[in-house]
């Protein structure tokens, strides 16, 4: 995982948040959802899971995770 460096400045968030709320055309869409994930993708991510359920065992830990990351990213 890479380290936090540093909250981004205002123009920076902006640009991002524009980019996030962006509209994704249809078409755009489906050629994104054709490609295939690699093997390496897929392991990546089922340790991304592993990890964050052992970390966040129940349902409300994994929901307390959420609301505090939600009020970081939008602090």
């Amino acid at each position: 995982m890479s380290a936090v460096i540093g909250l981004a400045s205002p123009e920076t968030r902006a640009r991002l948040k524009a980019l996030a709320e962006q509209p994704l055309p249809l078409d755009e869409w489906k050629r994104r959802l054709a490609i295939p994930l690699s093997p390496e993708e897929i392991e990546h991510t089922l340790a991304l899971v592993r990890w964050f359920c052992r970390r966040y065992p129940t349902v409300g830990e994994r929901f307390a995770y959420v609301r505090r990351a939600y009020k970081r990213w939008t602090g």
